[in-house]
């Protein structure tokens, strides 16, 4: 029999679809994988007593809170994490780190530059007493972007050259889809940008190790009004689409497109990396291939890359090659690494600080947009 392992207790303040995912993580991880400590999913917060206890029966959860405050303040809760709309994010996280809490927080990090700022500079003074931060982009946990990753770092690429990222949904194409917190500004911060904008943004930077300097940016919204669940419409106020071109710090350049009204697309997020020696690609809708193609052969076109095998990243832990991964085991990955870092007593990543970059781009691009595409230069770390 193997020897006990210490626990740590979960406060995870939300339980919708972040909410959901977010559980199974919690509750499957130890179960795959061996991390340090093992999860105890000890409370759940939500607004609506109601609600939350249903969630909380549903996904396993132990007690519920309806005051997000008192959960953080609890002994039994040694992670916070924080699963609601953006507007939240800052005060949640800081009063969490402050309290000496490790916290994992949904992307974007947040609604602004000066709230993640604030939050990135709670994660460094929490660091200095052994407390933990994690953003959480998920898709960095896709075996075949993490191989992606591998693959650019070892120079396969050679001199990457251009990047192509997009982020296709579809679920606000009908004008009749009804109004919801992620079309309000002071609850989303953005729309498309930063919902869908902000995972391709940290994709390409994680896979190719360089970071955006600068952007030409638009954004459109093209459904102005949505039905209210009061009866009449209410005002969307943010964008519906964003597009825009990038430098990398190598000298790469990039292009990048996020909208949810790319009809027939459900979750088509993608990633191109031209590089001098080869090209690779990747499809989420085909999360567990990579296609493949290196300049120096006689026969054109790409090949496919089945990333189940034991020595790809994550995959040993599950089943056999040819057996496909989901999405849930992203999160899963996600919690495994924060679980690891924190038991070695190691900075996991992405960090606030990493979320804070993204937090700067989508900055930029709205900043350009605002002015008709006009060159902005992403603002450097004070």
């Amino acid at each position: 029999m193997s020897p006990a392992r210490e626990t740590i207790g979960i406060g995870m303040v939300g339980h919708a679809f972040m909410g959901a995912v977010h559980s199974h993580a919690w509750r499957s991880v130890h179960r795959f994988f061996d991390p340090p400590l093992v999860p105890r999913l000890a409370v759940l917060g939500g607004r609506d007593e109601t609600r939350a206890k249903a969630a909380a029966e549903k996904f396993g959860w132990e007690d519920v809170e309806t005051d997000w405050r008192k959960l953080v303040a609890r002994d039994d809760v040694g992670l916070v994490d924080v699963c609601t709309p953006g507007d939240s994010h800052a005060e949640i996280a800081i009063a969490a780190l402050e309290a000496g809490k490790h916290v994992l927080c949904e992307k974007p990090l947040a609604n602004s530059v000066a709230e993640a700022e604030a939050m990135a500079e709670a994660a460094r003074r929490a660091r200095e007493r052994g407390v933990r931060a994690m953003v959480a982009f998920n898709y960095r946990r896709v075996p075949a972007l993490a191989h992606a990753r591998k693959l650019v770092a070892g120079g396969a690429l050679g001199e990457i050259r251009h990047v192509r990222s997009v982020y296709l949904q579809d679920w606000l194409s009908d004008p009749q889809s009804p109004m919801t917190w992620r079309l309000r500004r002071e609850s989303a911060g953005s729309g498309a940008l930063g919902d869908l904008g902000a995972h391709i943004v940290d994709a390409a930077q994680f896979v190719t190790g360089e970071v955006i300097t600068g952007v030409s940016a638009l954004t459109n919204t093209f459904v102005k009004q949505r039905p209210a669940e009061s009866g009449g419409t209410d005002e969307v106020t943010v964008d519906d689409t964003a597009l825009f071109l990038a430098r990398l710090s190598g000298g790469a350049v990039a292009t990048f497109e996020a909208t949810r009204f790319a009809l027939g697309r459900k979750n088509a997020m993608r990633l191109e990396i031209n590089g001098s020696k080869a090209s690779l690609a990747f499809d989420f809708e085909s999360m567990n291939e990579l296609q493949w193609y290196e300049g120096t052969g006689t026969e054109a076109g790409f090949r496919r890359i089945l990333v189940t095998e034991p020595q790809h990243p994550y995959v040993g832990v599950w089943w056999p090659p040819g057996h496909l991964l989901g999405y849930e085991h992203t999160f899963t990955h996600e919690v495994a690494d924060l679980l690891e870092a924190i038991g070695a007593g190691t900075d996991p990543a992405p960090s606030f600080d990493d979320g804070l970059r993204v937090q700067r781009v989508l900055a930029a691009v709205e900043k350009s947009a605002a002015a008709e595409a006009h060159w902005t230069s992403v603002e450097e770390p004070k």
